[in-house]
């Protein structure tokens, strides 16, 4: 079993080194190394000799030279190379944007409500204070207290004038 693989590697290379040996045995000698010899007697003949050993220079010089030149893995599209365009800086009118100023949202939870005959009271809680309060009172120099129903509170922010309304219950 040993020898037959030892004898078809030695099949596989002497055939692989026939094949590199081959085209070099069958090529010509080098073309470039070719001296055309003419013997001319006449100045037509010395002309056309001179033209004969030319073509064949440059037949074999073309070729001859059969080395790539440049990157052969550089990229290459059929399409037309994108022109670029020129940017144009036109100066942006900035007009600011006004916003009409608008009353933050209310910061009191609606704790509970005690009707007397003659007040009418609403207990508000903003953080851990509690506020009681009626018609007409002011708290903390901002909320103003326009209206109770048994509905809702009317609220006025005083740095702005403006209402807004708390649910302090329901009709029921």
């Amino acid at each position: 079993m040993n020898n037959k693989r030892v004898v078809g590697w030695l099949a596989f290379f002497g055939v692989a080194a026939a094949l590199a040996w081959l085209p070099e045995y069958f090529q010509q000698a080098d073309d470039g190394d070719a001296v055309v010899t003419t013997t001319a007697t006449s100045a037509k003949d010395k002309k056309a000799a001179a033209q004969t050993t030319t073509a064949v220079a440059g037949a074999t010089a073309a070729i001859k030279d059969l080395s790539p030149a440049g990157d052969l893995f550089a990229a290459r599209s059929w399409k037309a190379a994108p022109a670029l365009g020129t940017v144009v800086e036109q100066p942006v009118n900035v007009t600011p944007v006004v916003q009409a100023p608008t009353a933050p949202p209310l910061p009191f939870q609606f704790v509970g409500r005690l009707d007397d005959r003659s007040d009418l009271q609403v207990f508000l809680q903003n953080g851990e204070k509690i506020y009681v309060v009626r018609k007409g009172d002011v708290i903390d120099e901002t909320w103003r207290i326009e209206r109770i129903s048994d509905v809702e509170l009317s609220l006025v922010y005083l740095p702005l004038h403006l209402s807004q309304t708390l649910s302090v219950g329901s009709t029921q």
